[in-house]
């Protein structure tokens, strides 16, 4: 049997060797993860105060900013912290947790993206009956699933990627813990419990996929349908906002996944993990407030509030 050096951490990959541009690295990935926690944050709170917003699609739309918030928070500060103090080294147990949290979000926000689509067709396709349809009962009972399905997969995406020693050079080619890069580093052939479940993780991924666009298909259909330009003007900007969030995901980690794992890890390839792990949180916000007219008069109602009470 090969003589094998188990591995205790690993290195990750910084975006620079120089120092000059990795301050500048540290100072835009913190003016990003501000924006994205403002922005977020500050969704969750209008959502919450103001009473005209306590609908399912707000409702749903409070539980993606959240999630937008948790997930942006895995990476980014830990890159900011490796361009400052230069020490890139993970633990085990510190990249298992983040394996966990990355997958977890990505696949409660899939989950997530799914429902409002489903959301939006009950309330064009199905207007009459869209109060039975989207009771608080079922709100709830749809918003535990994105988060149980979520958790689901990064359980097991995280115990079938640790489930065999790694033993090979330690460094990733990633400024975070991301499966294909560990998998890499396995002392083992073909990781068959992770392959699985990847090949399980993707097939839903693809149903929900579809499931968005066949929803789409039926709400455009509907909305086209409409005899007022005016209906069809407000169905189609209150749809906007969700389908412009789910085309930056999927595109997003459609980009990110198809590019083959380099042995050779560049800056492209860190820029490219940007694209799925920070453009999403940091965008969805803006894309809500400013297609979103219910959203832009509730902004500009508690700014208002603020500046009376100041």
């Amino acid at each position: 049997m090969a003589n094998h050096t188990i591995i205790t951490n690993f290195l990750l990959m910084s975006f620079s060797d120089i120092w000059e541009l990795q301050i500048l690295h540290a100072v835009l990935f913190s003016l990003i993860y501000l924006a994205a926690l403002m922005g977020n944050l500050l969704i969750i709170l209008v959502t919450t105060i103001d009473l005209r917003l306590h609908t399912p699609m707000y409702f749903f739309l409070r539980h993606l900013s959240f999630i937008d918030l948790c997930y942006i928070s895995v990476t980014v500060p830990k890159s900011i912290l490796i361009s400052l103090t230069h020490s890139n080294s993970i633990s085990i147990p510190e990249c298992a947790t983040q394996i966990y949290c990355i997958v977890f979000f990505a696949c409660a926000e899939l989950a997530l993206l799914t429902v409002m689509s489903y959301d939006r067709y009950a309330a064009i396709c199905h207007p009459l009956h869209y109060e039975t349809l989207m009771n608080r009962g079922a709100c709830l009972q749809m918003a535990t699933a994105s988060w149980l399905n979520g958790s689901l997969s990064g359980i097991m995406h995280t115990v079938s990627t640790f489930s065999v020693p790694f033993c090979k050079a330690n460094v990733l080619g990633q400024f975070f813990c991301e499966i294909p890069h560990l998998l890499k580093l396995s002392c083992s052939p073909p990781n068959f419990a992770e392959i699985g479940t990847t090949v399980t993780t993707t097939i839903l991924g693809l149903g929900c996929f579809f499931y968005i666009v066949i929803s789409y298909v039926y709400i455009f259909s509907t909305v086209l349908r409409m005899p007022s330009t005016e209906g069809r003007s407000k169905a189609f900007f209150t749809c906007l906002p969700h389908l412009i969030v789910t085309t930056v995901f999927f595109t997003t980690a459609f980009v990110a996944h198809v590019k083959p794992t380099s042995d050779t890890p560049s800056v492209l390839d860190l820029l490219v993990s940007v694209f799925y792990v920070v453009v999403p949180p940091t965008l969805n916000p803006a894309i809500y407030s400013l297609r979103n007219k219910d959203m832009k008069t509730a902004l500009a109602k508690l700014m208002r509030r603020e500046l009376h009470c100041l």
